[in-house]
């Protein structure tokens, strides 16, 4: 439980939690789609959305998971409106198939919070033989972005609403040091697990601020923000055991808990205060600055360039 921080401009601090930054709002009649939700911050974010009345979309590789997940925010809020459906980021072809079912189901799209990720400190290519980090933190949410836009398009001109798009990073975006958005990322002999995890974390952002650089273009009224979390021991430190047990015996009072952690998600899916804000990173459900990389349009738009040349031959 993180115990220090001082409020910033929005009023809200490092110590605040979801529910707090989302009291008294209601978001009945908003549909999100929340990926990873199964444990942590995304089961939390998924709780705290559905106790605001917001039909959650739970988009999780485990179904077994996520089953569990629903029926304890059920229990909790008997009126959540909670769904579930298959996604695993790390394969383009299941994110294909997610996307083609949701639209299918005749769903609207107010809410698209691409949370899911992975750290693993051995070098594994995804389904598609691309390294796992870049794959299953950015690439599935990038196609799975692209691929729901159209829908959420068309839900906020019925519903004359303000659609949301958020990528959960991490500070860890600092580690990508030299940012290479090349075929070099498959490169096992130069493999770094923190690199190769900073250099998804760094490609969310940019691709936050690339799709809002977009959109603003096209005169669209859909936001699209990144944001750091906040340090927080959750599953994607279950192959770093060491790590874990130090964590939760030594620093429980210097880590966020989950519902600190889905703060800044949940403030940046409903809270009024950044309506109309857009291309911005958040921390401590504030305004922050990434590092200089993430300013850097040409970055950006190369990241965007490579990744719309992997998701359309993959």
């Amino acid at each position: 439980m993180w115990i220090f921080g001082r409020k910033g401009i929005s009023g809200f601090s490092a110590s605040s939690t979801a529910e707090e930054v989302t009291d008294g709002i209601h978001g009945s009649g908003l549909i999100a789609i929340v990926t990873g939700a199964t444990s942590g911050i995304g089961a939390e974010t998924a709780r705290v959305l559905a106790l605001r009345g917001v039909r959650v979309v739970m988009a999780v590789r485990n179904i077994e998971k996520g089953i569990t997940v629903r029926e304890t925010i059920i229990t909790e809020t008997p009126n959540a409106k909670v769904d579930i459906m298959e996604l695993d980021l790390s394969s383009l072809a299941s994110v294909r198939d997610f996307a083609a079912k949701y639209r299918s189901s005749g769903l609207p799209l107010n809410i698209l919070i691409n949370n899911a990720g992975v750290l693993s400190p051995q070098f594994k290519l995804s389904k598609d033989e691309i390294e796992l980090h870049f794959a299953t933190n950015h690439l599935g949410h990038f196609l799975l972005t692209n691929l729901l836009l159209e829908t959420m398009k068309i839900t906020l001109y019925e519903q004359n609403t303000e659609g949301r798009i958020i990528n959960v990073s991490s500070t860890g975006h600092r580690f990508a040091y030299n940012p290479q958005f090349s075929e070099q990322i498959n490169h096992e002999s130069s493999y770094n697990p923190i690199y190769a995890y900073g250099l998804s974390k760094l490609a969310n952002i940019l691709h936050a601020k690339e799709l809002a650089r977009l959109l603003k273009e096209e005169g669209v009224n859909i936001t699209a923000n990144s944001l750091h979390p906040g340090f927080i021991v959750t599953e994607i430190f279950r192959s770093y055991n060491v790590f874990s047990v130090i964590c939760n015996a030594i620093l429980k009072y210097f880590v966020k808990d989950a519902s600190q952690g889905a703060a800044t998600t949940c403030f940046l899916a409903l809270n009024p205060k950044v309506k109309g804000v857009t291309g911005e990173y958040f921390s401590d459900s504030n305004l922050a600055e990434p590092s200089g990389r993430c300013e850097d349009e040409e970055i950006a738009k190369k990241l965007w360039e490579f990744s719309l040349g992997l998701t359309s031959t993959k």
